[in-house]
């Protein structure tokens, strides 16, 4: 069988950023960090006190009261997404042949508040245990897959990936092979986080994995500074619409980009440290430029995992000297977790929405909040501090890395007849 072309047709977001596309990439381009003191719980007892909290939420602009007691907020952050992302595509819901059209979607962790909040009311209550029968649909990873496909009707593929940090990444590889292997025409894909609370800030804080800058918390987040002490939690959804280029031009779509390929592997090393000299992150990297057919001197910009932790930073992109040799000197380099936090299973969604703007407006975001560059990482590369810079990029690479060592990376290319 031909493989089939796939493009991206349609996007939508709601992140720390903004809540929508437009907001977030005119923030992405400004360089605005989103990180603040927490509003969600009271942090009293907490040695974090910030995160990157999507700003001035409210849940019944979007949903009325029963659906808001349905959906936590990672499945409501995904249905917001998908729907801006179904306008943006503009498609005929009566000429869309549903039998043909899927979701995947992902989350590292899922409904993780609606878990401890039955907990606790279960720890808290008396003799006969109390749980609410809307408990468990909120709280499964996969049951934002579901309401989306319920929402349109789509009856194709249908489920979730969950590979920790790598989650969204590694659906939007399963999205575009269920349209290219002809499986289906239309997948919405990305993914959905909503981690902001008392287990999620307490066991990474347990780790030492975040950041403790309680004093200055949007510059809390600083990949390659030598004064980095880990991430900053973030919360909120990335949507794509990938659908089959015939099927696209046929009904005169617009096209965003090209869906070009996608690697996976695994670092085989340790359940949360990286392997040190980035062999996994390279697998990843060197597997999807072969699926995409291309070379590594064609990637104009990589959008690095860049987490602003000690270890991760600095095997990155060892990883990606040891894959790319002298074009790494000529590539736009840059981690947007800077500015956005770390979205867990949803990062690897806004973060190909970044390389959407690279490609689509010629802007590459910026690095922020790097003031004193690491000295184990190389100076001659461009990391885009400071501020986004104008270029062309026709090629971009975006990597996702999850505890377990799971890597995926994906390639976006700039659509051409």
């Amino acid at each position: 069988m031909a493989e089939r072309r796939v493009v991206v047709t349609g996007i939508g977001t709601i992140n720390p950023l903004g809540h929508n596309i437009e907001e977030y990439f005119s923030n992405l381009e400004k360089g605005v960090s989103g990180a603040a003191p927490i509003t969600h719980f009271d942090t009293e007892k907490f040695k974090t006190k910030f995160a990157c909290e999507i700003k001035n939420y409210d849940p019944s602009l979007y949903f009325d009261r029963k659906e808001v007691r349905k959906y936590d907020r990672f499945t409501q952050y995904a249905l917001i997404a998908a729907e801006q992302a179904m306008q943006d595509a503009g498609f005929d819901m009566e000429q869309v042949d549903k039998e043909r059209a899927g979701v995947i979607w992902c989350s590292g962790i899922g409904g993780l508040k609606s878990l401890f909040d039955e907990c606790v009311g279960y720890a808290e209550g008396g003799n006969t245990p109390r749980f609410s029968p809307f408990f468990i649909p909120r709280m499964i990873a996969d049951i934002a897959a579901g309401y989306i496909s319920i929402k349109y009707g789509f009856m194709g593929p249908n489920y979730c990936t969950v590979s920790a940090c790598a989650s969204s990444n590694h659906g939007l590889v399963e999205a575009f092979n269920q349209i290219r292997y002809g499986k289906a025409d239309i997948m919405i894909t990305g993914g959905s986080e909503a981690a902001v609370n008392e287990p999620s800030v307490g066991g990474f804080g347990s780790m030492q994995a975040i950041s403790t800058r309680n004093d200055d918390p949007e510059h809390a987040s600083r990949p390659f500074d030598k004064d980095r002490d880990g991430f900053v939690i973030g919360e909120g959804a990335g949507a794509f619409i990938l659908e089959e280029y015939e099927h696209a031009k046929a009904r005169g779509a617009k096209i965003y980009c090209e869906f070009a390929g996608g690697g996976n592997s695994a670092d085989a090393h340790h359940f949360t440290a990286p392997h040190p000299e980035g062999k996994g992150a390279i697998i990843a990297m060197r597997e999807a430029l072969k699926d995409a057919g291309l070379k590594t001197e064609d990637v104009d910009y990589i959008n690095v995992h860049g987490t602003s932790t000690p270890l991760g930073d600095v095997a990155e992109l060892k990883a990606v000297q040891g894959l790319f040799g002298d074009h790494a000197y000529k590539m736009n380099i840059s981690s947007t977790k800077s500015m956005t936090g770390h979205l867990l299973g949803a990062t690897g969604a806004i973060e190909a929405l970044a390389c959407i703007m690279a490609i689509t407006k010629g802007i590459v975001p910026p690095t922020i909040n790097c003031e004193n560059l690491d000295p184990e990482i190389d100076s001659k590369l461009n990391l885009t501090l400071g501020k986004a810079q104008q270029r062309e990029v026709k090629v971009a690479l975006s990597n996702t890395f999850g505890f377990g060592g799971h890597n995926s990376t994906v390639i976006l290319r700039k659509f051409e007849e």
